[in-house]
């Protein structure tokens, strides 16, 4: 009997030490944070459990549904405490980066999406997360796996973005249509183009209006996205051929019409200085008649009708010498 309790009290005081020193003391590196359970539940910064999260990327019907208690967040450093019934629940925040194509569930080259064309693409890239500590229960209880749920929904948002996607020309996605944009919304909806060179050709701004989509995953999953990198979108092999033939017509078009408006502008050019070369030419002529008038016009207004007749037959005489004939009507003598 004696020896019973003494290996049961040796064998109770080995289950205290292997529990208590060995794996009492936990220590939490620099890119970590951790959350303590105490009985399964999360210490919490205050006692008010409904407290939701204050953040202005949710809507009002979000923030009801996802209400989150705050919890305290244990900072790297050690070696830290616990005691048997607590447990330590580690979480790297460093930001990290994963690829578009990343599913848990299946094996999968491309993430497929169909254009406003009706023409099924494969878009590829990555994105860019890390886990927020101001929501940190959402990341570690929200939800069974964050970071597949975020996938998901980032890729729902995509699918939805391509699939209603239009040549903004210069206008941004993110802005919010108003009444006084009725008429550039309706140019843009009746523009002709295809989906995919659109996208191609707007990726940054498709990167941009995802960004700005996901910002309200900090809320809903403990996850905030840093960068979205969309970086290819690549139609079926005799889609793509089709559009290299229409971006080929496309750049040859352009070219013509390039040529075109150098040569009528080069014509233009060469018409005005013509039109300066005749007026210039006009003037000269007009110049030495005018002068005569003038001169003629100041001796009459001097000298009267007999200065001007003299000074006219003075004007005569070297004409007259050069003359070969001289024709003389009947009323002047």
């Amino acid at each position: 009997m004696i020896e019973f309790v003494v290996g049961l009290t040796l064998g109770f005081l080995a289950y205290v030490f292997f529990r208590v020193v060995l794996t009492g003391f936990y220590v939490i590196p620099p890119d970590q944070r951790a959350v303590i359970t105490t009985f399964g539940r999360a210490d919490r910064l205050s006692s008010d459990f409904n407290e939701p999260l204050d953040d202005p990327n949710l809507t009002e019907e979000e923030k009801k549904r996802y209400t989150y208690p705050k919890v305290k967040v244990v900072g790297p450093g050690g070696p830290y405490f616990k005691m048997p019934w607590q447990e330590v629940h580690k979480v790297n925040v460093a930001t990290r980066s994963i690829d578009l194509v990343w599913d848990p569930t299946k094996k999968q080259d491309t993430i497929e999406a169909v254009t406003k064309d009706n023409l099924t693409t494969g878009v590829n890239g990555q994105i860019r997360y890390r886990v927020s500590e101001n929501n940190m229960y959402a990341f570690l209880f929200g939800v069974e796996s964050p970071l597949e749920h975020i996938m998901g929904y980032f890729v729902s948002v995509l699918r939805e973005r391509i699939a209603t996607f239009s040549d903004p020309k210069g206008a941004s996605l993110l802005a919010k249509p108003s009444d006084d944009d009725d008429e550039a919304r309706t140019t843009i909806d009746l523009s002709e183009g295809v989906s995919i060179n659109d996208l191609r050709k707007n990726l940054p701004l498709l990167n941009a209006y995802m960004e700005e989509q996901c910002r309200c995953t900090p809320g809903r999953y403990g996850v905030e996205l840093d960068a979205a990198l969309i970086t290819t979108i690549d139609p079926p092999p005799e889609v793509d051929r089709a559009l290299s033939a229409i971006n080929s017509t496309r750049n040859q078009v352009a070219a013509d019409i390039s040529t075109a408006q150098a040569d009528a502008e080069q014509q233009i050019t060469m018409s005005k200085r013509a039109v300066d070369i005749a007026s210039n030419n006009a003037q000269a002529e007009v110049a030495p008649l005018r002068e005569l008038a003038r001169t003629l016009t100041q001796i009459k207004s001097e000298g009267g009708t007999s200065a001007l007749r003299a000074y006219i037959r003075d004007m005569r005489v070297p004409l007259l010498a050069r003359a070969t004939s001289v024709v003389q009507t009947q009323d002047e003598k």
